[in-house]
């Protein structure tokens, strides 16, 4: 038996397992952490059900209005508009599109989230300060395609090209800032017993949806409000 627990010991330590000491190599992880890079990999591996999920839980937070996440100190406020597509994975309907300024935010599309279909594909405008991006972002693989920047201020051609590139980081920082967001609410406790449920009850038209969307809202401002000061 000790030979046995010897051996054990010597493979964990070739592993890496463990140290000289016999203690863990690695510190234990918080669970909220482990969740979220779960989640993170999930992402990155292009599973496009988290990609849905997340832009869903996006249209949720946007029709209360005001600013999701700062970028570089500055806050983002995001609106959908013009074509948002919808899938799902089973059912009668598995994909659908709906077409017009305000289409996303339409009871045709609440009551086809609430029959499982999730938000495959977006146009989005985000604005920050006196600037607007216009992007279509797809869940896939979080792409961003068909963006529009703000006007270019820099005259020479040169200028123009860095600018354009800078604005363009900056429009990936803003999609980076909200989906790091959505991962850190994904991966607490609250999705699942305030989240979801609040969610479910705004695509079914019900006040208590509307209501704790807008009390989501005013609880970030006061926790933006709060980190700044």
């Amino acid at each position: 038996m000790a030979r046995r627990d010897e051996a054990r010991a010597e493979a964990a330590f070739m592993r890496g397992d463990v140290g000289v000491d016999g203690g863990a190599t690695e510190e234990t992880k918080d669970e909220a952490e482990v969740e979220k890079g779960k989640a993170q990999d999930q992402l990155l591996r292009g599973r496009a059900y988290l990609g849905r999920e997340f832009l869903t839980w996006l249209l949720w937070r946007t029709e209360a209005g005001g600013p999701l996440v700062e970028v570089e100190g500055e806050g983002v406020s995001v609106l959908f508009m013009g074509r948002v597509v919808l899938r799902g994975v089973s059912g009668e309907v598995t994909e659908m599109s709906a077409k017009g300024t305000l289409a996303p935010y339409s009871e045709q599309v609440k009551h086809s989230l609430d029959r499982g279909l999730l938000v495959a594909q977006a146009r989005l405008r985000f604005t920050q300060g006196e600037r607007e991006f216009e992007a279509t972002v797809d869940s896939e693989f979080l792409d961003i395609r068909a963006g529009k920047l703000p006007a270019l201020m820099s005259e020479e051609e040169d200028d123009q090209l860095s600018e354009r590139l800078l604005l363009m980081e900056q429009l990936a920082a803003m999609v980076d800032a909200l989906v790091q967001d959505y991962l850190s609410v994904r991966a607490s406790k609250g999705w699942s017993k305030t989240v979801v449920p609040a969610m479910k009850e705004w695509m079914r038209g019900d006040e208590q949806g509307a209501d704790a969307l807008a009390k989501a809202a005013r609880a970030r401002g006061r926790d933006a409000r709060t980190a700044r000061s």
